[in-house]
């Protein structure tokens, strides 16, 4: 289990040094890093058997939902919240492993899809039962009420974290 109470004690003490600081603005972006890192390193460990890591899984769920399983690589990186260039290593990463198919527009050339595989679905799915237990362990520690209240705040924070 993860302590969250030295960045606390680090927040003291800067708030002591520099008044002005918001400690509640800070909590919240500090809270989100150390959730990102526990979930990414549980997915990285759960996902390791099958070859693949966390952002890989992501890509391939992004296009595992999608009708048709395709997508630009525009439309990837932000369903996938990755940068455009991650977006290019992590695709050629997995075309090498053969998850996924990098289509060209017969129309423009520049214009590029990604398709998931046969073996790109069939490996989702096997990880799938894996992840989705993953997922109900994660959450137990909120009711359903819970989850859906802090859902609502997360996707409000987001919002406006694009209007700055």
């Amino acid at each position: 289990m993860n302590s969250f109470v030295p960045t606390e004690q680090r927040l003291a003490v800067t708030r002591r040094r520099y008044p002005a600081f918001p400690r509640e603005p800070a909590v919240l972006v500090r809270l989100v890093k150390h959730i990102y890192k526990q979930l990414h390193d549980d997915a990285n460990a759960l996902l390791k058997p099958w070859g693949i890591n966390h952002p890989e899984y992501n890509l391939l769920m992004m296009l595992y939902g999608t009708e048709g399983y395709a997508l630009h690589p525009s439309q990837l990186a932000e369903a996938a919240g990755e940068k455009s260039a991650n977006i290019t290593r992590l695709g050629n990463e997995l075309c090498d492993k053969g998850l996924i198919a990098r289509d060209g527009s017969s129309e423009d050339r520049r214009k590029v899809t990604f398709t998931l595989t046969r073996a790109g679905v069939a490996l989702v799915e096997s990880f799938l039962p894996g992840i989705c237990a993953l997922l109900e362990r994660q959450g137990a520690g909120l009711s359903p009420r819970e989850s859906v209240q802090l859902e609502k705040l997360l996707k409000k924070f987001l919002d406006h974290l694009g209007q700055g």
